[in-house]
């Protein structure tokens, strides 16, 4: 990854990052997405900013090899549930084989969503 993709990585904008309180949990589409979250759903939730001017595709399961479930619009914002490991990936933010779990059976490729630094932010998924 070059210097400058890392620096904008683990810049923190304030427009890429906004806090969701466990309250307001079931407006994230229902129960499912829920279930997926990690044991403290009490906790704050981020959602994380997907790279500019691209549309994300949502998959089943941690890896392209799995079906596409939706597509994200551009702009979109994610939340984490939980990262896993899957198929190594290349895209905007660099190579990668974390994908971020955004719902129940929805994953996407880390290597397309601003965390602000490589590596796990959050739990994993179990």
């Amino acid at each position: 990854m070059s210097e400058n993709k890392d620096k904008s990585r683990r810049a923190v904008l304030a427009s890429g990052v906004a806090v969701l309180t466990g309250a307001a949990l079931p407006m994230l589409g229902g129960a499912g997405d829920a279930a997926a979250a990690p044991a403290s759903a009490s906790s704050d939730l981020i959602y994380y900013s997907v790279a500019p001017d691209v549309r994300l595709n949502v998959r089943s399961g941690p890896g392209s090899n799995y079906h596409i479930v939706k597509v994200l619009p551009y702009d979109a914002k994610v939340p984490l549930f939980c990262q896993t490991p899957g198929t190594t990936e290349s895209g905007y933010y660099g190579t990668s084989n974390i994908w971020d779990c955004i719902g129940t059976n929805q994953y996407v490729s880390d290597t397309y969503v601003h965390t602000g630094r490589d590596g796990y932010v959050t739990s994993r998924c179990s």
